[in-house]
């Protein structure tokens, strides 16, 4: 094997989701408003919490943590992905490709761990909330979302690293929506299923360890929830937990559908939708599910709007 087919190219084609023009449009179109409904929703969630006295616990901590990397994942591929569909040479640089792959990887690690850590915060706020706020006090909840920032981070760049060390083949196609890691890993000229393991032990460490903890966390919520004597105080413990439960059935599925049998899917197409589901729609959904689920933020919604409305009132005069 010559050294010329050993050394990965200076950039890339990204083969994206369709070749048909009129389809690139719509589809710039519909993700375009997408983002822009992610970037908005997601930094409105930060403004409020940090506007909101009442909002500056635990939870909310961990909730304005989610938002930033939910912000910070859609960025690092849409802005990408919408460029591409208006461009006629779908060129992506080997630095960019790389910087990609590792921001998009360590975003999407981080969320899982933080994903478990407010499973956590949930936890004692049901099992145990005379102590609540011993607990989960400042110092703690700041050690626990550095934790997740730094795993997520260290194990992308790991992969990162292992994944452009390998010899490259003189293919520049990537067939996916932006610089994945599986794709990428397509393109070597050598037998990867080795980095494949590699990739499959390191998501059940990064995704089914903290799952494993979120189900056990769910498990002791809800045995202490059933032994609540009033309806009124089981409605209101697992409401507490609806909304976080519904964005772990969503963050949670996809990855594991992706990673953990990343042979499992019937069509590169289908990796696509996963990866444009859990890169665009995910980080759109979390601040919708947790506006519209939680009586706390809607009603700092209303007390923000009404300040608001009586701020342009006064203008008005």
């Amino acid at each position: 094997m010559g050294t010329d087919n050993q050394t990965w190219a200076s950039d890339f084609i990204l083969l994206g989701l369709s070749s048909d023009w009129d389809a690139q449009v719509s589809l710039f179109v519909l993700f375009l408003v997408m983002y822009m409904v992610t970037m908005l929703g997601n930094c409105l969630i930060v403004l409020l919490i940090r506007v909101d006295s009442r909002l500056h616990t635990p939870m909310y901590f961990f909730l304005t943590n989610l938002s930033l990397v939910d912000v910070s994942y859609a960025t690092s591929i849409v802005p990408q992905l919408l460029a591409h569909f208006l461009a006629e040479h779908k060129a992506i640089s080997l630095q960019s490709c790389a910087a990609q792959l590792f921001f998009s990887l360590a975003l999407g690690g981080i969320e899982f761990v933080l994903l478990a850590v407010m499973a956590y915060d949930r936890y004692v706020a049901v099992c145990d909330p005379l102590r609540y706020s011993a607990i989960m006090h400042g110092a703690l909840c700041a050690k626990l979302a550095i934790t997740s920032w730094v795993s997520g981070s260290i194990n992308s760049l790991m992969h990162t690293t292992i994944t452009f060390q390998l010899p490259m083949c003189t293919n520049k196609f990537i067939d996916h929506i932006f610089c994945e890691i599986l794709a990428v890993i397509r393109l070597a000229c050598v037998d990867t299923s080795s980095n494949e393991v590699t990739i499959m032990v390191s998501s059940i460490v990064l995704l089914m360890t903290p799952l494993c903890l979120v189900l056990l966390s769910y498990i002791r919520i809800i045995s202490t929830i059933l032994k609540i004597q009033s309806r009124e105080g089981r409605r209101k413990a697992f409401h507490t937990c609806a909304s976080h439960l519904t964005v772990v059935a969503l963050c949670y599925g996809m990855a594991i559908f992706t990673y953990i049998h990343p042979h499992s899917s019937p069509s590169v197409l289908q990796e696509k939708l996963i990866s444009l589901f859990y890169a665009i729609l995910t980080p759109m959904l979390n601040p919708m599910i947790y506006s519209l689920r939680n009586k706390e933020v809607k009603g700092a919604w209303k007390k923000l709007l009404w300040k608001f409305s009586g701020l342009t009132s006064k203008l008005a005069t």
